[in-house]
Protein backbone atom coordinates (compact mmCIF):
# COMPACT_ATOMS: atom_id res chain seq x y z
CA UNK A 1 0.00 0.00 0.00
CA UNK A 2 1.15 3.56 -0.69
CA UNK A 3 0.66 4.61 2.92
CA UNK A 4 2.95 1.91 4.20
CA UNK A 5 5.55 2.82 1.60
CA UNK A 6 5.71 6.35 2.98
CA UNK A 7 5.80 5.35 6.65
CA UNK A 8 8.79 6.36 8.76
CA UNK A 9 8.63 3.02 10.49
CA UNK A 10 9.54 1.18 7.30
CA UNK A 11 12.93 2.88 7.48
CA UNK A 12 15.50 3.34 4.75
CA UNK A 13 16.52 0.09 3.11
CA UNK A 14 20.15 0.82 2.24
CA UNK A 15 23.04 0.43 4.65
CA UNK A 16 23.97 4.09 4.28
CA UNK A 17 22.07 5.40 7.37
CA UNK A 18 24.28 3.31 9.66
CA UNK A 19 27.43 4.39 7.82
CA UNK A 20 26.39 8.02 8.24
CA UNK A 21 26.71 7.56 12.02
CA UNK A 22 30.26 6.21 11.89
CA UNK A 23 32.00 9.45 12.92
CA UNK A 24 29.27 10.93 15.14
CA UNK A 25 30.61 12.22 18.45
CA UNK A 26 28.58 11.04 21.49
CA UNK A 27 28.24 14.60 22.81
CA UNK A 28 25.49 17.24 22.59
CA UNK A 29 26.31 19.45 19.61
CA UNK A 30 25.32 22.64 21.42
CA UNK A 31 27.71 22.02 24.32
CA UNK A 32 30.75 21.74 22.03
CA UNK A 33 30.58 25.47 21.24
CA UNK A 34 33.98 27.13 21.87
CA UNK A 35 32.15 30.02 23.53
CA UNK A 36 31.03 27.83 26.44
CA UNK A 37 31.72 29.90 29.56
CA UNK A 38 33.89 28.74 32.43
CA UNK A 39 32.04 27.44 35.47
CA UNK A 40 31.66 29.63 38.52
CA UNK A 41 33.39 28.37 41.69
CA UNK A 42 31.61 25.92 43.98
CA UNK A 43 30.20 27.05 47.32
CA UNK A 44 32.52 26.49 50.27
CA UNK A 45 31.12 27.58 53.63
CA UNK A 46 27.81 29.18 54.51
CA UNK A 47 25.71 31.73 52.62
CA UNK A 48 22.57 33.71 53.39
CA UNK A 49 20.13 35.26 50.92
CA UNK A 50 16.55 36.33 50.40
CA UNK A 51 15.91 33.82 47.60
CA UNK A 52 17.78 30.62 46.85
CA UNK A 53 17.23 29.09 43.41
CA UNK A 54 18.16 25.41 43.06
CA UNK A 55 19.00 24.39 39.49
CA UNK A 56 20.96 26.11 36.75
CA UNK A 57 18.76 25.27 33.78
CA UNK A 58 16.14 27.51 32.22
CA UNK A 59 13.74 27.12 35.14
CA UNK A 60 16.26 28.32 37.70
CA UNK A 61 17.89 30.96 35.50
CA UNK A 62 14.58 32.61 34.58
CA UNK A 63 13.50 32.56 38.23
CA UNK A 64 16.68 34.28 39.39
CA UNK A 65 16.58 36.83 36.58
CA UNK A 66 12.91 37.73 36.94
CA UNK A 67 13.29 37.98 40.72
CA UNK A 68 15.96 40.65 40.19
CA UNK A 69 13.90 42.38 37.50
CA UNK A 70 11.00 42.61 39.94
CA UNK A 71 13.20 43.80 42.81
CA UNK A 72 16.84 44.66 42.01
CA UNK A 73 17.59 44.86 45.76
CA UNK A 74 16.55 41.27 46.38
CA UNK A 75 19.51 39.12 47.40
CA UNK A 76 19.49 36.05 45.12
CA UNK A 77 21.73 32.97 45.07
CA UNK A 78 21.59 30.20 42.45
CA UNK A 79 23.26 26.82 42.85
CA UNK A 80 23.79 24.19 40.15
CA UNK A 81 24.97 20.61 40.71
CA UNK A 82 27.11 20.54 37.55
CA UNK A 83 27.37 23.50 35.15
CA UNK A 84 24.72 25.94 33.98
CA UNK A 85 22.89 24.54 30.96
CA UNK A 86 24.59 21.14 30.94
CA UNK A 87 21.41 19.05 31.26
CA UNK A 88 18.12 19.46 29.35
CA UNK A 89 18.67 23.19 28.83
CA UNK A 90 21.84 22.55 26.84
CA UNK A 91 20.85 19.48 24.86
CA UNK A 92 17.27 20.04 23.65
CA UNK A 93 16.14 20.76 20.11
CA UNK A 94 15.89 24.54 20.52
CA UNK A 95 12.12 24.80 19.92
CA UNK A 96 10.92 27.74 22.02
CA UNK A 97 7.13 27.45 21.92
CA UNK A 98 4.41 29.78 23.13
CA UNK A 99 2.21 26.84 24.13
CA UNK A 100 1.98 26.30 27.89
CA UNK A 101 -0.20 23.20 27.48
CA UNK A 102 1.86 20.98 25.17
CA UNK A 103 -0.21 21.99 22.19
CA UNK A 104 -3.80 22.95 21.48
CA UNK A 105 -5.11 19.38 21.60
CA UNK A 106 -3.78 18.68 25.08
CA UNK A 107 -4.95 22.07 26.32
CA UNK A 108 -8.43 21.56 24.87
CA UNK A 109 -8.72 18.16 26.54
CA UNK A 110 -7.66 19.41 29.98
CA UNK A 111 -8.56 23.10 30.33
CA UNK A 112 -11.10 23.97 27.61
CA UNK A 113 -12.62 26.81 29.61
CA UNK A 114 -9.36 28.70 30.01
CA UNK A 115 -7.49 27.65 26.88
CA UNK A 116 -7.96 31.05 25.22
CA UNK A 117 -6.43 32.68 28.30
CA UNK A 118 -3.58 30.17 28.36
CA UNK A 119 -2.86 30.81 24.69
CA UNK A 120 -2.79 34.57 25.32
CA UNK A 121 -0.45 34.16 28.29
CA UNK A 122 1.74 31.83 26.22
CA UNK A 123 2.17 34.35 23.41
CA UNK A 124 2.95 37.10 25.94
CA UNK A 125 5.51 34.78 27.53
CA UNK A 126 7.19 34.12 24.16
CA UNK A 127 7.18 37.88 23.45
CA UNK A 128 8.88 38.42 26.81
CA UNK A 129 11.56 35.85 25.95
CA UNK A 130 12.21 37.60 22.65
CA UNK A 131 12.45 40.95 24.44
CA UNK A 132 14.84 39.51 27.04
CA UNK A 133 17.09 38.09 24.31
CA UNK A 134 17.30 41.59 22.81
CA UNK A 135 17.53 43.47 26.12
CA UNK A 136 20.40 41.36 27.48
CA UNK A 137 22.08 40.97 24.08
CA UNK A 138 21.89 37.17 24.23
CA UNK A 139 23.45 35.74 21.07
CA UNK A 140 21.41 32.54 20.76
CA UNK A 141 20.39 32.53 17.06
CA UNK A 142 16.79 33.44 17.93
CA UNK A 143 14.53 33.08 14.84
CA UNK A 144 10.74 33.35 15.25
CA UNK A 145 9.96 31.24 12.21
CA UNK A 146 7.15 29.15 13.69
CA UNK A 147 6.63 25.41 13.52
CA UNK A 148 4.79 23.10 11.13
CA UNK A 149 3.04 19.98 12.44
CA UNK A 150 3.22 17.46 9.60
CA UNK A 151 0.93 14.65 8.54
CA UNK A 152 2.87 11.66 7.22
CA UNK A 153 -0.20 9.38 7.20
CA UNK A 154 -3.54 10.05 5.52
CA UNK A 155 -5.60 9.89 8.72
CA UNK A 156 -3.45 12.67 10.19
CA UNK A 157 -4.53 15.09 7.46
CA UNK A 158 -8.06 15.16 8.89
CA UNK A 159 -6.63 15.61 12.39
CA UNK A 160 -4.65 18.66 11.28
CA UNK A 161 -7.71 20.15 9.60
CA UNK A 162 -9.64 19.70 12.85
CA UNK A 163 -6.81 21.34 14.78
CA UNK A 164 -6.87 24.29 12.36
CA UNK A 165 -10.62 24.65 12.99
CA UNK A 166 -10.09 24.53 16.77
CA UNK A 167 -7.47 27.27 16.47
CA UNK A 168 -9.82 29.42 14.39
CA UNK A 169 -12.63 28.90 16.91
CA UNK A 170 -10.32 30.24 19.63
CA UNK A 171 -9.60 33.30 17.51
CA UNK A 172 -6.03 32.26 16.79
CA UNK A 173 -5.09 33.67 13.41
CA UNK A 174 -1.48 32.54 13.30
CA UNK A 175 -2.30 28.94 12.29
CA UNK A 176 -2.46 28.02 8.60
CA UNK A 177 -3.33 24.65 7.11
CA UNK A 178 -1.05 23.57 4.25
CA UNK A 179 -2.08 20.95 1.72
CA UNK A 180 0.49 18.58 0.28
CA UNK A 181 1.73 20.90 -2.45
CA UNK A 182 1.84 23.96 -0.17
CA UNK A 183 3.77 22.03 2.45
CA UNK A 184 6.26 20.59 -0.02
CA UNK A 185 6.84 24.09 -1.37
CA UNK A 186 8.03 24.97 2.15
CA UNK A 187 10.03 21.80 2.81
CA UNK A 188 10.19 18.87 0.41
CA UNK A 189 9.90 15.26 1.51
CA UNK A 190 8.10 12.36 -0.18
CA UNK A 191 6.66 11.41 3.22
CA UNK A 192 4.76 14.69 3.73
CA UNK A 193 0.99 14.84 3.11
CA UNK A 194 -0.16 18.07 4.83
CA UNK A 195 0.85 20.49 7.55
CA UNK A 196 -0.40 22.99 10.11
CA UNK A 197 1.90 26.00 10.37
CA UNK A 198 1.90 27.98 13.60
CA UNK A 199 3.54 30.98 11.98
CA UNK A 200 4.34 33.07 15.06
CA UNK A 201 4.03 30.79 18.08
CA UNK A 202 7.44 29.10 18.02
CA UNK A 203 11.00 30.39 17.78
CA UNK A 204 14.11 28.43 16.87
CA UNK A 205 17.24 29.09 18.92
CA UNK A 206 20.53 27.68 20.16
CA UNK A 207 19.52 26.26 23.56
CA UNK A 208 22.93 26.24 25.23
CA UNK A 209 23.64 29.82 24.19
CA UNK A 210 20.30 30.87 25.66
CA UNK A 211 21.23 29.29 28.99
CA UNK A 212 24.69 30.87 28.97
CA UNK A 213 23.21 34.24 28.06
CA UNK A 214 20.71 34.02 30.92
CA UNK A 215 23.57 33.13 33.25
CA UNK A 216 25.45 36.27 32.19
CA UNK A 217 22.33 38.39 32.63
CA UNK A 218 21.90 37.02 36.15
CA UNK A 219 25.52 37.75 37.02
CA UNK A 220 25.06 41.27 35.67
CA UNK A 221 22.19 41.77 38.11
CA UNK A 222 24.33 40.62 41.03
CA UNK A 223 22.99 37.07 41.37
CA UNK A 224 25.61 34.92 43.09
CA UNK A 225 25.97 31.68 41.13
CA UNK A 226 27.72 28.60 42.49
CA UNK A 227 28.29 25.74 40.06
CA UNK A 228 29.33 22.19 40.91
CA UNK A 229 27.29 22.74 44.07
CA UNK A 230 24.66 20.03 44.53
CA UNK A 231 21.79 20.50 46.96
CA UNK A 232 21.78 17.48 49.26
CA UNK A 233 19.03 18.39 51.72
CA UNK A 234 16.26 20.89 52.48
CA UNK A 235 15.03 21.70 56.00
CA UNK A 236 13.20 24.43 57.88
CA UNK A 237 15.34 26.93 59.73
CA UNK A 238 13.34 29.26 61.93
CA UNK A 239 11.29 31.49 59.63
CA UNK A 240 13.32 30.46 56.62
CA UNK A 241 14.93 27.45 54.97
CA UNK A 242 18.33 25.77 54.99
CA UNK A 243 19.81 23.86 52.07
CA UNK A 244 22.80 21.61 52.55
CA UNK A 245 25.52 21.28 49.91
CA UNK A 246 28.66 19.10 49.90
CA UNK A 247 30.85 21.85 51.41
CA UNK A 248 28.45 24.30 52.97
CA UNK A 249 24.93 25.50 53.71
CA UNK A 250 22.66 28.23 52.40
CA UNK A 251 20.10 29.96 54.60
CA UNK A 252 17.29 31.64 52.69
CA UNK A 253 13.90 33.21 53.34
CA UNK A 254 12.52 31.51 50.25
CA UNK A 255 13.61 28.65 47.95
CA UNK A 256 12.59 28.05 44.31
CA UNK A 257 13.19 24.55 42.96
CA UNK A 258 14.05 24.20 39.28
CA UNK A 259 15.35 20.63 39.40
CA UNK A 260 12.78 19.21 36.92
CA UNK A 261 13.81 15.66 35.89
CA UNK A 262 16.06 15.22 38.92
CA UNK A 263 14.57 14.03 42.24
CA UNK A 264 12.83 16.93 43.96
CA UNK A 265 14.01 18.10 47.37
CA UNK A 266 10.31 18.03 48.27
CA UNK A 267 9.78 14.27 48.38
CA UNK A 268 6.01 14.35 47.89
CA UNK A 269 6.57 15.84 44.40
CA UNK A 270 8.61 12.86 43.18
CA UNK A 271 5.70 10.51 42.24
CA UNK A 272 4.43 13.12 39.77
CA UNK A 273 7.60 13.02 37.64
CA UNK A 274 8.99 10.30 35.41
CA UNK A 275 12.38 10.98 33.75
CA UNK A 276 12.37 9.66 30.19
CA UNK A 277 15.23 9.80 27.74
CA UNK A 278 15.03 11.52 24.38
CA UNK A 279 17.76 11.36 21.72
CA UNK A 280 18.87 13.45 18.77
CA UNK A 281 21.28 13.51 15.84
CA UNK A 282 22.99 16.51 14.23
CA UNK A 283 24.16 16.51 10.64
CA UNK A 284 27.14 18.22 9.10
CA UNK A 285 26.30 21.55 7.41
CA UNK A 286 24.31 21.19 4.20
CA UNK A 287 25.78 22.44 0.94
CA UNK A 288 23.89 24.93 -1.21
CA UNK A 289 22.88 22.08 -3.51
CA UNK A 290 21.56 19.98 -0.62
CA UNK A 291 19.58 22.94 0.73
CA UNK A 292 18.09 23.53 -2.69
CA UNK A 293 17.06 19.87 -2.88
CA UNK A 294 14.84 20.14 0.21
CA UNK A 295 13.83 23.81 0.18
CA UNK A 296 13.22 24.94 3.78
CA UNK A 297 13.79 28.59 2.88
CA UNK A 298 11.62 29.82 5.77
CA UNK A 299 13.51 27.75 8.38
CA UNK A 300 10.49 26.64 10.40
CA UNK A 301 10.71 24.02 13.09
CA UNK A 302 9.07 20.75 12.05
CA UNK A 303 7.48 17.80 13.81
CA UNK A 304 5.37 14.94 12.57
CA UNK A 305 2.02 13.89 14.02
CA UNK A 306 2.74 10.35 15.17
CA UNK A 307 2.55 9.27 18.81
CA UNK A 308 6.23 8.42 18.48
CA UNK A 309 7.10 11.61 16.70
CA UNK A 310 10.19 13.22 15.22
CA UNK A 311 11.14 16.86 15.67
CA UNK A 312 13.62 18.51 13.32
CA UNK A 313 14.98 21.94 12.57
CA UNK A 314 17.74 23.71 10.72
CA UNK A 315 20.51 25.50 12.61
CA UNK A 316 22.19 28.85 12.01
CA UNK A 317 24.98 27.11 10.08
CA UNK A 318 22.52 24.97 8.06
CA UNK A 319 22.84 21.67 9.89
CA UNK A 320 19.72 19.58 10.53
CA UNK A 321 18.89 18.43 14.03
CA UNK A 322 16.73 15.29 13.91
CA UNK A 323 15.40 13.91 17.20
CA UNK A 324 12.64 12.15 19.06
CA UNK A 325 10.71 8.97 18.19
CA UNK A 326 11.85 6.58 20.95
CA UNK A 327 10.85 7.37 24.54
CA UNK A 328 13.28 5.47 26.75
CA UNK A 329 12.34 4.80 30.37
CA UNK A 330 14.68 3.00 32.75
CA UNK A 331 13.30 0.87 35.57
CA UNK A 332 13.30 2.89 38.77
CA UNK A 333 13.35 6.24 37.01
CA UNK A 334 17.00 7.11 37.59
CA UNK A 335 18.85 9.98 35.91
CA UNK A 336 22.37 8.86 35.07
CA UNK A 337 25.04 9.93 32.60
CA UNK A 338 25.33 6.43 31.14
CA UNK A 339 21.67 6.61 30.08
CA UNK A 340 22.43 9.47 27.67
CA UNK A 341 23.66 7.11 24.96
CA UNK A 342 21.35 4.69 23.13
CA UNK A 343 22.89 3.39 19.88
CA UNK A 344 19.78 1.45 18.84
CA UNK A 345 17.80 4.70 18.83
CA UNK A 346 20.51 6.50 16.86
CA UNK A 347 20.39 3.83 14.14
CA UNK A 348 16.60 4.02 14.02
CA UNK A 349 16.69 7.83 13.80
CA UNK A 350 19.26 7.72 11.01
CA UNK A 351 17.11 5.32 8.96
CA UNK A 352 14.06 7.53 9.47
CA UNK A 353 16.03 10.63 8.49
CA UNK A 354 16.99 9.27 5.09
CA UNK A 355 13.48 7.90 4.57
CA UNK A 356 12.23 11.46 5.07
CA UNK A 357 14.97 13.08 2.99
CA UNK A 358 16.27 10.52 0.47
CA UNK A 359 17.70 13.40 -1.57
CA UNK A 360 20.26 13.96 1.22
CA UNK A 361 21.90 10.52 1.04
CA UNK A 362 25.62 11.19 1.39
CA UNK A 363 25.14 13.56 4.34
CA UNK A 364 26.80 12.47 7.60
CA UNK A 365 26.00 12.95 11.28
CA UNK A 366 28.52 14.74 13.47
CA UNK A 367 26.87 14.34 16.88
CA UNK A 368 24.51 11.90 18.61
CA UNK A 369 23.28 12.43 22.17
CA UNK A 370 20.46 12.05 24.64
CA UNK A 371 19.12 13.51 27.84
CA UNK A 372 16.35 13.28 30.40
CA UNK A 373 12.93 14.94 30.08
CA UNK A 374 10.71 15.60 33.12
CA UNK A 375 7.46 13.98 32.03
CA UNK A 376 4.25 14.20 34.02
CA UNK A 377 0.86 12.61 33.42
CA UNK A 378 -0.69 15.71 31.86
CA UNK A 379 2.33 16.55 29.62
CA UNK A 380 2.58 20.15 30.89
CA UNK A 381 3.99 21.82 33.97
CA UNK A 382 2.47 21.70 37.42
CA UNK A 383 3.20 24.00 40.35
CA UNK A 384 3.01 24.16 44.11
CA UNK A 385 4.49 25.21 47.43
CA UNK A 386 5.82 23.48 50.52
CA UNK A 387 7.02 24.43 53.99
CA UNK A 388 4.21 26.92 54.62
CA UNK A 389 4.79 28.71 51.34
CA UNK A 390 8.52 29.24 51.78
CA UNK A 391 9.40 26.79 48.99
CA UNK A 392 7.95 26.79 45.47
CA UNK A 393 8.39 24.31 42.65
CA UNK A 394 7.51 23.92 38.98
CA UNK A 395 8.12 20.69 37.06
CA UNK A 396 6.72 18.36 34.40
CA UNK A 397 7.32 20.46 31.28
CA UNK A 398 7.53 17.29 29.14
CA UNK A 399 9.76 18.63 26.42
CA UNK A 400 8.33 22.15 26.09
CA UNK A 401 10.45 23.76 28.78
CA UNK A 402 12.47 26.05 26.52
CA UNK A 403 9.59 28.52 26.50
CA UNK A 404 7.28 27.47 29.32
CA UNK A 405 9.95 27.60 32.04
CA UNK A 406 9.85 31.38 31.94
CA UNK A 407 6.12 31.26 32.68
CA UNK A 408 6.86 28.74 35.43
CA UNK A 409 9.40 31.10 36.95
CA UNK A 410 6.77 33.84 37.13
CA UNK A 411 4.35 31.42 38.79
CA UNK A 412 6.90 30.33 41.40
CA UNK A 413 7.70 33.94 42.28
CA UNK A 414 3.99 34.77 42.52
CA UNK A 415 3.46 31.82 44.85
CA UNK A 416 6.42 32.73 47.06
CA UNK A 417 5.11 36.29 47.31
CA UNK A 418 1.67 34.99 48.29
CA UNK A 419 0.13 37.03 45.48
CA UNK A 420 -3.12 36.32 43.65
CA UNK A 421 -2.38 36.96 40.00
CA UNK A 422 -3.92 35.96 36.69
CA UNK A 423 -1.38 33.14 36.67
CA UNK A 424 -2.04 31.76 40.16
CA UNK A 425 -5.81 31.85 39.58
CA UNK A 426 -5.56 29.47 36.62
CA UNK A 427 -7.01 25.99 37.06
CA UNK A 428 -3.83 24.75 35.36
CA UNK A 429 -1.76 26.26 38.18
CA UNK A 430 -4.09 25.28 41.01
CA UNK A 431 -4.47 21.63 39.94
CA UNK A 432 -2.06 18.70 39.87
CA UNK A 433 -1.65 15.80 37.45
CA UNK A 434 -2.20 12.26 38.63
CA UNK A 435 0.90 10.69 40.19
CA UNK A 436 2.53 7.74 38.49
CA UNK A 437 2.20 4.40 40.32
CA UNK A 438 5.20 2.90 42.13
CA UNK A 439 7.43 0.24 40.61
CA UNK A 440 6.93 -2.32 39.20
CA UNK A 441 3.50 -1.03 38.14
CA UNK A 442 5.12 2.09 36.66
CA UNK A 443 7.50 0.06 34.51
CA UNK A 444 4.75 -2.27 33.33
CA UNK A 445 2.31 0.56 32.63
CA UNK A 446 4.83 2.56 30.63
CA UNK A 447 5.77 -0.54 28.63
CA UNK A 448 2.14 -1.29 27.76
CA UNK A 449 1.57 2.36 26.86
CA UNK A 450 4.63 2.42 24.61
CA UNK A 451 3.50 -0.72 22.80
CA UNK A 452 -0.01 0.67 22.41
CA UNK A 453 1.25 3.97 21.01
CA UNK A 454 3.40 2.16 18.45
CA UNK A 455 0.42 0.01 17.48
CA UNK A 456 -1.76 3.10 17.03
CA UNK A 457 0.87 4.67 14.76
CA UNK A 458 0.79 1.61 12.49
CA UNK A 459 -3.00 1.10 12.59
CA UNK A 460 -4.38 4.38 11.31
CA UNK A 461 -4.16 6.16 14.66
CA UNK A 462 -6.74 3.86 16.28
CA UNK A 463 -6.27 3.85 20.05
CA UNK A 464 -6.76 0.53 21.81
CA UNK A 465 -8.67 -0.03 25.06
CA UNK A 466 -5.55 0.63 27.15
CA UNK A 467 -4.94 4.06 25.64
CA UNK A 468 -8.62 4.93 25.85
CA UNK A 469 -8.60 4.03 29.54
CA UNK A 470 -5.47 6.13 30.13
CA UNK A 471 -7.11 9.03 28.30
CA UNK A 472 -10.22 8.71 30.44
CA UNK A 473 -8.39 8.88 33.77
CA UNK A 474 -5.94 11.53 32.55
CA UNK A 475 -2.82 9.41 32.97
CA UNK A 476 -0.72 9.83 29.85
CA UNK A 477 2.81 9.36 28.66
CA UNK A 478 4.56 11.52 26.08
CA UNK A 479 7.79 13.34 25.29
Amino acid sequence: MARAAMSYTSGAHSSYPVQALADAEPTPFWLTDPGRPAAEPALVGDETCDLLVVGGGYSGLWTALIAKERDPQRDVVLIEGAEVGWAASGRNGGFCAASLTHGLGNGMARWPGELAKLEDLGIKNLDAIEHAVARYNIDCDFERTGEIDIATEQYQVAELKEAAKDAADLGLTRHRFLDRDELRAEIDSPTFRAGLWDRDGVAMLNPAKLAWGLKQACLGFGVRIYERTRATGLTSDGMGMAVRTPYGRIFARHVALGTNAFPSLVKRVRPYIVPVYDHALMTEPLSDEQLAAIGWKNRQGLSDSNNHFHYFRITADNRILWGGYDIVYRYGGGVRTEYDQHPATYEKLARHFFRCFPQLEGLRFTNAWGGAIDTCARFSAFFGTAYAGRVAYAAGYTGLGVGATRFGADVMLDLLAGERTERTELEMVRSKPLPFPPEPLRWAGIGITQWSMTRADTHGGRRNLWLKAMDKVGLGFDS
